[in-house]
Parts: structure tokens; C-alpha cells; sequence
């Protein structure tokens, strides 16, 4: 396990300690062999401020910063006379106002792209699904019948641009929320206005000398919150598919193993979508596929990291080589030509690892450069210029290669790509599309309920373990699993996203699984795509017989290895929108304090949902189940009634003898 190094105090981990990933151990031993540094040693290396952990500290003035004692939190005040549950909910809104900016800003870029495409000024996108455009904006009132692509999109887009600048009203989406749910909002007032306006709210109101209750300023959070998973977010993920297409089921191999020592090797990793896109367009290009064969290459090979690579490969099949934590472990295979990067998520430590194998590392977005990195800004007017470019530097470092190359030979396959779209079709066919088929199979206990397991992956935790030990324990107990964000590369290595997994599911959910044909786990995009988990759920409630809101159907969600500020405003979105959300490695809270109580106890009081916390993956199902088994009670469902599972070749015949 641990041991010392000679004339060394620092403790020498083994790998697999660290990951159940076989191909990110291999590559950390290889790494150490190289004399190369990783996040997972400097995890190791640097331990977490305990005061800073449970938010008990406060920097927001010069007067501090004010430490006080989470043992004692009552025992003393900061210099103004902040008390423990100020400066945590201040702390606490901090993070949801960053994390809400950064899915925002995001889903802002997506309505500039779109707009501009609308209006003639960008001809290398174009709309590719004209029926998500349609139905996105009837479900926001906006009239579609007899009216052309152009006419509807531009009123789309000018009524999504409202999510950002509106300074009064409701946000357009919130037409989407069920009643019962948006009643609760209102009542609360918490119901979002426009992004901009919650997030320089909110940061304001944790300036000092403002907002000095914790309750207020929680209530803030909230609507700050719920402008990200039903504004930011949800604008991103639905105009990404009406451009570049909603996805559907495809088979697609994730890990290292799908690198290849005689091509080009080009890694995209990021969360905009359509840097990405362009990418796949010039690693097409037959000149630059010629150059790639001149240069001694078999081809260009295309591959994702992290969040725009989950979308790519949900709506193209392209391979997927890893999640957060695997980013630097890929370089050090010395197989990579190229790593290109846009926003969110991208370790600075990627330069000094890409430098010792000569990799060219290229930042792309006005918004994120790298000290040390390559930067070839990319123009949506004129995207290939850039894509292009990196192209040309991978090759040329194909062709020019030092470093040994070492590729672990793992490949997984598994199913991705199911939108709420597909989803719909296919629990019921193209004209029976619904969710009854789901609601029903809840309400006759076949399916325990829903869980969300999403987020990201964090070295402070096992590598993939805690999001992969949970899954299994959920579907065992016949809880159906959506997934997004890094948590889908976790579960994808180890095997979840195929229908023999059906096996490791327990009777009820193993029947509906294998009548559909599908996965026990629903992987639905990148962590932006959360969105998508919340229009299942609005769904749910809308077909009836669970409830009227989402705070009353037998769900819940999760996010074992959360690491960002990102993680946090979708966990209380999640919250706010009326879902029990449990946050493992780590909290930033005190226990027993009153901010404490209100967000694990108070905020479902209020008719919204709950926090929960256990970094125990175990633990973490058994108080999940407990939350879904409490809702089916209150629904009436702890004695099911059974019911007829129909499958397709039954709906064949009902449709024939009718």
C-alpha cells in the first residue's frame, strides 16, 4: 500500500489505490517512471484545509480572513460579527453563483451561435433537427403551425435570449416546470428572472454588509440555481440539439485502448459542443487525411475527454478516452499528437505533462488560456481555420514522435445517448411514445423508482469506485439509473451501459430492462445535460399517477465524486426543483448548525427538496432508497398493484385487433 521513498517523507501509493481504472493505474506507473507529476499526486501531497472544508472561514473583506471553530461554531463571530451561518451560506452561495455562471455563460455562447446561424451570418452550422426545434418552442408558447424553419427559430431565439437579460417576469422554461412545483416556486419566490440579474444578485447580497440572514440569502441561492438547470443549462442542451442533432442510442467503446499507435491521435476535451463538431469535419478533410498517411500515418484519429466528448459520442459514436481524473494519465501513453481544449474542467497542470511528451497542447476559447499552453482562438465564422490548424500540429508531431509509446489495450463498449426524446419513443413506439410505460412499471413496483447519479470525479475519492459501487447498488434494488457528466465514463468501463447488465438488477427492473432492451443505466449526455433528467421527471409528474410535483415522486440523486463549483448549483437546483441530492467525498458545512438544518431538513419542509451527505457509496444507496421508498408510501405505492408489463410484440397485436 504505502511506503517510503529513500531520503523521502512523501508516501508512495500504489495506483490502484487511487483508481479502479486498470488503464489510468497503468499510466500513473508509468508516470512515476517518467518522473512526471499528476492532480493524484498533489492530491496526495497537499492536504485539504480542514477550516476551509466545512466553510467556516470567511475572505470576503479585509478585516480577515475570520476563521471560527466548527467544533464550537457558536463560540465566536467574524470581525463584522458574521455568524457560522452567515459567512457558510455566503460561502455556500458563492459557489452556486459560480457554478450557475459557468453553465450560463455556456448556454449564452449556444443562443449567440444560434442566432447567428438563424440570421445567415454563420454557414458552417446549420439546424439539424427541425422537429426538436418545433417541439422546444411550443413547449415555451411560441406558434409553429404553418410557419417556416426561419420564421420559428428567430422567435425561439428571441425568446430563449430572455433566460439571460429579462430583469422581470418568469424565465421561459419555467412553462415547462409542473404546476404543483412552479405554485411552490411562487409561493417562495424563488421563480427566476433572467440569469444575469440572479447571479449579480446573489453575489451582491454576499458582499459584506448586506445580506446577513441565512435563510435569505439560501433562498437567493435557490433562485439563482433554478436559472441554471431550467435556463442556462437547459437553453445549451436544447439548441446544441437542434444543431447538431438530438441524440439516440449507439454503441461506443471508452478508455485508453482506444488511442491507436499508427494514426494521428487528437483528443478534444472541454464542453462546447461545437468546437468539437468542427473538429470532426477537418480530421475528414481528404488533404489533411493525405498529409496524415504522407507523414508515415495510418489516419486521423478523433477521440473525447470529459463533457464535450460524452456529447460527441451520444450523437456520433466517436470513442471516448476518459473522465476528469484520467486527463493527464492519457498523455503520459505519449500516443497523443494533440490535445485541444475550450472551457471548464481542463487541469492547468495539462501543460507541464503534455510538455514532457511533447504534446501539443492548444486553448481555443477567448475565455480560457493556459500560461504554457498553445492558443489558436477559435472563430465561429470560421471555424476550420483553427480546427485545421491543430490538425496540422498533431500531424507534424506524428510525424517528428520521441516519447515511448505506451497504450493500455482496454476498450469498453456500452449504449449512450439516450435523450428524453428517445427515451419516450422507446417505451412506447412512434405513436405510442410516453412515459406511462415507465410511471406504470413505478407504480406496480417493478421499478423502485429513479435515481440520478451524476458529477464529476475527484482524487480525494478512488477513482470511479464510489460512482460504480452505488450504481450497482441501486439497480440491484430496482432503482433505474440516469446518468450525466464523468459519471458515465465510471459506469461505461465497468460495463453498466449494456443490456446484459440487466443481470446485476434486481427481478422487476431486470424484467423491464430486458422486455425494452436496454441498460439498467441511462447515460444522457454531459453535465450540462442534467437538464435532461429534469424535463424525465417533469414528464413523470405530467403523465400522472405519481404525484403532482417532483418533490412527490419516488427519485432521487446523487453526486459521489463531486469536485466543482459547478456540482454545487446543480445539486441545488436538483434541490430546489424537489429532489432529495446526496454529495459524497465532501460538504462545506457544518453539522448542527442552523444553515445545516435548513438545507438537509428545512428546504423539504418548504415543499422543495433536501440535501444529503455521506462519502460511503453503500450508505449513500441505502439513504436513497429510504427517500424513494418514503415517496412511494406517501404515494400509496408500498403495496403495489400488479400490472401487465406490454412489450412491443403485444402493443403489435392490440394495434392489429383494434
Amino acid at each position: 500500500m504505502e511506503k517510503e521513498e529513500s531520503g523521502s517523507k512523501k508516501p508512495v501509493v500504489n495506483p490502484k489505490d487511487l483508481t479502479i481504472c486498470e488503464a489510468t493505474a497503468r499510466m500513473l506507473e508509468k508516470a512515476r517512471k517518467d518522473g512526471v507529476e499528476t492532480a493524484f499526486d498533489r492530491a496526495l501531497n497537499m492536504k485539504a484545509c480542514p477550516i476551509g472544508a466545512d466553510s467556516a472561514c470567511c475572505k470576503h473583506c479585509a478585516m480577515g480572513p475570520c476563521r471560527l471553530n466548527s467544533k464550537d461554531p457558536y463560540g465566536k463571530v467574524g470581525v463584522c460579527g458574521a455568524t457560522i451561518d452567515t459567512i457558510q451560506a455566503r460561502n455556500f452561495a458563492r459557489m452556486v453563483a459560480t457554478g450557475a455562471a459557468a453553465h450560463t455563460d455556456h448556454g449564452m455562447a449556444m443562443v449567440d451561435l444560434f442566432r447567428e446561424v438563424v440570421n445567415g451570418n454563420i454557414k458552417e452550422y446549420r439546424i439539424k433537427d427541425t422537429d426538436k426545434l418545433i417541439k422546444v418552442a411550443q413547449s415555451i408558447g411560441i406558434e409553429t403551425e404553418g410557419r417556416s424553419e426561419k420564421e420559428i427559430a428567430t422567435d425561439l431565439y428571441k425568446e430563449l435570449e430572455r433566460t439571460y437579460t429579462q430583469l422581470e417576469g418568469e424565465i421561459p422554461f419555467a412553462k415547462r416546470v409542473p404546476e404543483k412545483t412552479l405554485e411552490t416556486w411562487r409561493k417562495l419566490g424563488i421563480v427566476p428572472r433572467g440569469a444575469m440579474r440572479e447571479i449579480m444578485e446573489l453575489m451582491h447580497r454576499t458582499h459584506i454588509g448586506v445580506d446577513q440572514h441565512y435563510e435569505n440569502i439560501t433562498k437567493q441561492s435557490s433562485r439563482t440555481a433554478l436559472a441554471d438547470g431550467w435556463g442556462g443549462s437547459m437553453v445549451a442542451t436544447e439548441i446544441s440539439d437542434i444543431l447538431f442533432g438530438t441524440p439516440t442510442p449507439v454503441a461506443v467503446e471508452v478508455n485508453m485502448g482506444v488511442l491507436k499507435k499508427d494514426q494521428v491521435n487528437v483528443i478534444i476535451h472541454g464542453h462546447e459542443p461545437n468546437m468539437f463538431e468542427s473538429m470532426l469535419v477537418s480530421v475528414n478533410e481528404p488533404t489533411l487525411i493525405q498529409a496524415a498517411k504522407d507523414a508515415g500515418a495510418q489516419g486521423i484519429n478523433l477521440v473525447g475527454m470529459c463533457c464535450s466528448g460524452a456529447e460527441m459520442m451520444s450523437r456520433h459514436g466517436i470513442p471516448h478516452a476518459g473522465n476528469f481524473m484520467s486527463t493527464e494519465a492519457i498523455l503520459v501513453t505519449g500516443a497523443v499528437d494533440a490535445m485541444c481544449v475550450d472551457i471548464q474542467c481542463i487541469k492547468q497542470g495539462l501543460v507541464s505533462v503534455a510538455d514532457c511528451y511533447k504534446t501539443p497542447l492548444i486553448t481555443t476559447n477567448i475565455r480560457a488560456h493556459i500560461e504554457g499552453a498553445t492558443h489558436i482562438e477559435f472563430d465561429h465564422h470560421n471555424p476550420q481555420k483553427c480546427t485545421d490548424e491543430v490538425v496540422i500540429m498533431a500531424i507534424t508531431r506524428f510525424k517528428n514522435r520521441t516519447a515511448a509509446i505506451e497504450i493500455p489495450n482496454i476498450r469498453n463498449t456500452g449504449i449512450h445517448g439516450f435523450s428524453h426524446e428517445y427515451i419516450n419513443y422507446m417505451l412506447g413506439g412512434t405513436f405510442r411514445g410516453s412515459y406511462t410505460p415507465l410511471n406504470d412499471n413505478i407504480i406496480n413496483g417493478r421499478i423502485r423508482g429513479v435515481a440520478g447519479v451524476v458529477g464529476c470525479t475527484n482524487p480525494r475519492i478512488k477513482q470511479d469506485w464510489a460512482h460504480v459501487e452505488l450504481v450497482k447498488e441501486l439497480i440491484k434494488n430496482d432503482v433505474l439509473v440516469l446518468q450525466t457528466g464523468c459519471s458515465q465514463i465510471s459506469l461505461a468501463k465497468a460495463g453498466l451501459y449494456t443490456p446484459e447488465a440487466a443481470c446485476l438488477a434486481g427481478s422487476g427492473l431486470r424484467e423491464v430492462c430486458e422486455t425494452v432492451g436496454m441498460p439498467p443505466v441511462l447515460g444522457m449526455g454531459s453535465c450540462v445535460d442534467n437538464s435532461r433528467i429534469l424535463i424525465a421527471a417533469s414528464e413523470m409528474v405530467r403523465i400522472g399517477g405519481l404525484g403532482n410535483s417532483i418533490a412527490d415522486l419516488p427519485a432521487a440523486g446523487a453526486a459521489p465524486e463531486w469536485m466543482s463549483e459547478k456540482a454545487i448549483s446543480i445539486g441545488q437546483y436538483f434541490v430546489a426543483s424537489g429532489v432529495y441530492t446526496v454529495f459524497g467525498v465532501t460538504f462545506p458545512i457544518v453539522k448542527e448548525t442552523k444553515f445545516h438544518k435548513l438545507l438537509f431538513e428545512g428546504l423539504e419542509q418548504q415543499g422543495l427538496g433536501k440535501w444529503g451527505f455521506t462519502p460511503d457509496p453503500y450508505e449513500m444507496a441505502k439513504m436513497m432508497i429510504a427517500h424513494i421508498d418514503k415517496k412511494r408510501k406517501a404515494l400509496g405505492l408500498d403495496k403495489g398493484k400488479e400490472r401487465v408489463l406490454v412489450d412491443m410484440a403485444a402493443r403489435r397485436e392490440m394495434d392489429a385487433a383494434a
